[in-house]
């Protein structure tokens, strides 16, 4: 009695477990269906146009890691940039310092300020001045008598009063006092010429060229020395700069007078100065192995400044041009380097390229790329994945 009843058991279980298995397939053929059908949407994966091209749909969320810009076609450089810091033009620069010892009792420019030649910086207390303009007072006056002297007695000689004797002493007493009076006067204008008629203000020191107060080292109340070793003020016109390069020696060959360089700085990336170098020089420092090359750089917009590090690239032809690209849009093949070009909006296209000059961070095209054309500057090995996944 007890075996039918475990066969009944046994159906059951087995009809439960057909109906749940026919209930999954019928609700997972439906999405399967759908999931095999659909495996490459257009808004993830590029259709390949060709087997070096790739299109992107509007809004494509691969669009987002891409950045192309346009390449500018420079004079193509002899050398990588080389370290160099910009310095005074010392042709347009005045260190000024006094000529005598002093008190300073007032200022009259701060830095930045632009004066112009002649122009009053600081007022100093100077007893040598005092003693130089009563120099000049006291041989004037001397002067004066020694003149009168002569003529009276050059008069008595005339009448036949004196001997020749007097009148020649005379002369020659004349003649002292009037070498006496010549270098006191000398002297004051030396220091100032235009002191003389202001003796009572003091000892006016003053700007001898026009320009821009780049540093002052001096405050009121200080006591300024002739032989002190920092220079009071420094006047500079900063239009004028030079650019300091301290040349590897092997790399002189490649340089010569009157050559043209580009100029960059951190604080303007991207942009570019231009300058010529203006002396090479003779020696090489034995330490470093390396002479000093001195460029000079016309600053008219005053962006480049005293101090600042640089880097310089000398130019062997400036007609020349090549497109200058980043490192980062290159992407290396076996022997060959390629880049993206963005040949209208979500189409880019992999392009070989012959390289001239590569440095550190760019490099010059010199087939293969032509001015103007944008470039993959971030992407690029995104683009170069999804070309070699559809292949």
């Amino acid at each position: 009695m007890r075996k039918p009843i475990v066969n009944v058991r046994t159906l059951v279980a087995a009809i439960v477990a057909g109906a749940l298995l026919v209930g999954a397939a019928l609700w997972l053929y439906p999405r399967m269906s759908r999931s095999s059908g659909d495996s490459t949407p257009q808004s993830v994966a590029p259709a390949q146009m060709t087997a070096r091209e790739l299109r992107f749909a509007s809004g494509s969320p691969q669009l987002s890691f891409i950045k192309a810009e346009a390449v500018t076609a420079l004079p193509e450089p002899l050398l990588d940039p080389l370290n160099a810091r910009i310095a005074y033009d010392e042709n347009h620069t005045v260190r000024l310092s006094s000529p005598i010892a002093g008190r300073v009792t007032r200022l009259f420019a701060q830095p930045g300020d632009r004066v112009t030649a002649g122009q009053t910086l600081a007022i100093l207390d100077s007893p040598d001045f005092a003693a130089a303009a009563a120099d000049v007072a006291k041989s004037q006056a001397d002067l004066q008598l020694k003149q009168k002297a002569y003529l009276r007695t050059k008069e008595l000689y005339d009448a036949e009063v004196i001997a020749r004797k007097d009148l020649d002493n005379a002369e020659s007493d004349l003649r002292q006092t009037e070498a006496e009076h010549n270098r006191a006067r000398l002297r004051l204008r030396n220091l100032d010429p235009q002191s003389a008629s202001a003796v009572a203000s003091g000892y006016a020191l003053r700007s001898p060229i026009a320009g821009i107060v780049s540093e002052r080292q001096v405050n009121p109340g200080s006591e300024v020395r002739p032989d002190a070793q920092a220079p009071l003020f420094i006047i500079t016109d900063p239009t004028h700069l030079w650019v300091i390069i301290d040349l590897p020696e092997r790399y002189l060959g490649k340089v010569k007078l009157g050559q043209k360089v580009t100029i960059e700085v951190d604080a303007y990336p991207g942009g570019d100065f231009w300058g010529r170098i203006a002396s090479i020089g003779e020696v090489l420092d034995p330490a470093t192995r390396r002479v000093q090359v001195r460029c000079v750089v016309d600053n008219p917009a005053r962006q480049l400044k005293p101090e600042m590090f640089a880097r310089v690239t000398p130019i062997e032809d400036d007609r020349a041009k090549l497109p200058r690209i980043q490192n980062s849009s290159l992407i290396t093949g076996g022997l060959y380097n390629y880049v993206f070009v963005e040949k209208e909006p979500g189409v880019f296209e992999k392009r070989q390229v012959v390289l001239g000059l590569q440095g550190r961070s760019e490099s010059y095209v010199k087939e293969g790329l032509a001015n103007g054309e944008r470039v993959v500057v971030a992407g690029a090995l995104l683009l170069n994945s999804e070309l070699s996944g559809s292949e």
